[in-house]
C-alpha cells in the first residue's frame, strides 16, 4: 500500500542554525559542554568535553530540554543512564579485519579513512534513544512518568557514499569501475586528487561513473540484512527505514544517483522477501522518505520516494510509504 507523498518543509530542509545553537546551549548549561580547540573526533566533527558528569548528579534529578518550561521534554538522570547502557553493536564478522580491537578503536572515532571507514559500513549500532523533537524541530512535551521514550530505539544506518570525499575513498574505488576517468588523479598517490583537505574533483566534461552493480547490490543487501536482523534480535517490532544517504551521497554529481537509489530499494525488498518470514519480532517495516527536491520526467516523479514506490509496487508488496 502506498500513501500519498508528504512533503516536509521546515528547519531540516534548510538552515538549522537555531536548532544547533539550542542544543549547544542546553549541553553547555546542563553538562558544561565545551569544544576542544583544534581537536576533532573525526574529520569535520569537533572534539568536546563535558565538565559536569552524569555520575556527579543525583539519579532522581530531572533534566529539561531545552529548558525548564511547561512544554519541555523532561527526563531523569537515571533514565539517561539506562538509555546509555542499552547501547549494543552488531558487526558482520565475515568482513576482513572485523574484530573486537578494531571495533573498540573505531567506536571511539579513531578509524582511518579508506579500508577502515569502509569496514564500518558493515557495523550496526543500536540503543534506546528518545526523540526530543519532531521533524519540523518542534519540541515534544514529555514528563518522566511517560513510558513511550523507552520503546524507541535508534539504529545506525550504513550505506554507500558517492559524494566524493576522502573519508569514503574506498566506496569510489570499490564500486565505480572507471573512477580514474571520472576524477582528477594525484600523480603521487595515483588516487583521486583531494581538494580543501576533503573533496575529490571531477574531471571537467569527464564521463559518467560506471558501477559494479552486482557487487553494489550484494553489499547493500548485506548491510540491510545486518541492520534488520539486529532490530529483530533487539525485539524491535516496527522498523522505520529512512533512505539515509540516497540524496547527494548517491552520486548524482557523477551520474549514478538514479541507479544507486534503485539498487538500494531493490536490496531492501530482496532482504525482506528472503529473511522476513524468519523474523521473530519485526512485524512491519515502514519506509519513511522525506521529500526535498522533486523533479519530474514524463509526468513521473524522479525522487527516492518514487523509486521505492516503483520497486515495491511491481511486486504488489504490502508497503506503507510516508
Amino acid at each position: 500500500m502506498s500513501l500519498p507523498p508528504m512533503d516536509k518543509n521546515g528547519s531540516m530542509s534548510g538552515s538549522c542554525d537555531f536548532e544547533t545553537t539550542q542544543m549547544e546551549t542546553f549541553l553547555s548549561q546542563t553538562f558544561d559542554f565545551q569544544n576542544l580547540p583544534g581537536e576533532y573526533i573525526v574529520q569535520g566533527v569537533k572534539a568536546f568535553k563535558l565538565g559536569r558528569s552524569l555520575y556527579s548528579m543525583d539519579p532522581k534529578m530531572i533534566i529539561h530540554f531545552p529548558s525548564n518550561t511547561t512544554t519541555s521534554f523532561a527526563m531523569t538522570v537515571r533514565e539517561i543512564f539506562a538509555w546509555q547502557h542499552s547501547y549494543k553493536v552488531y558487526a558482520d564478522k565475515t568482513i576482513e579485519g572485523m574484530n573486537k580491537d578494531f571495533l573498540l578503536r573505531a567506536l571511539r572515532g579513531q578509524s582511518k579513512y579508506g579500508k577502515e571507514a569502509f569496514r564500518m559500513k558493515f557495523v550496526v549500532r543500536i540503543s534506546q534513544c528518545p526523540i526530543l523533537m519532531e521533524f519540523d524541530a518542534r519540541i515534544i512535551s514529555r514528563v518522566p512518568q511517560e513510558e513511550w521514550p523507552h520503546r524507541i530505539k535508534l539504529v545506525s544506518v550504513t550505506g554507500i557514499d558517492f559524494a566524493g570525499r576522502i573519508h569514503d575513498l574506498n566506496d569510489i574505488l570499490t564500486y565505480v569501475t572507471n573512477w580514474q576517468d571520472v576524477y582528477e588523479i594525484d600523480p603521487r598517490s595515483q588516487l583521486p586528487r583531494v581538494y580543501n583537505g576533503r573533496d575529490f574533483c571531477r574531471i571537467t566534461n569527464g564521463p559518467r561513473g560506471k558501477l559494479d552493480k552486482n557487487l553494489l547490490l550484494n553489499d547493500l543487501m548485506r548491510m540491510a540484512r545486518l541492520r534488520l536482523r539486529a532490530c529483530d534480535i533487539e525485539k524491535v517490532e516496527v522498523v522505520v527505514e529512512t533512505g539515509i544517504g540516497l540524496g547527494v551521497f548517491a552520486g548524482t554529481t557523477i551520474g549514478i544517483g538514479e541507479t544507486v537509489r534503485a539498487l538500494s530499494a531493490l536490496a531492501i525488498r530482496k532482504v525482506l522477501e528472503e529473511d522476513g518470514p524468519t523474523y521473530q519480532n519485526v512485524c512491519a517495516v515502514v519506509i519513511a522518505l522525506p521529500i526535498f527536491d522533486v523533479g519530474h520526467r514524463n509526468d513521473k516523479r524522479q525522487d527516492t520516494y518514487q523509486v521505492f514506490v516503483d520497486e515495491f509496487n511491481q511486486n504488489n508488496e504490502s508497503l506503507f510509504l510516508y
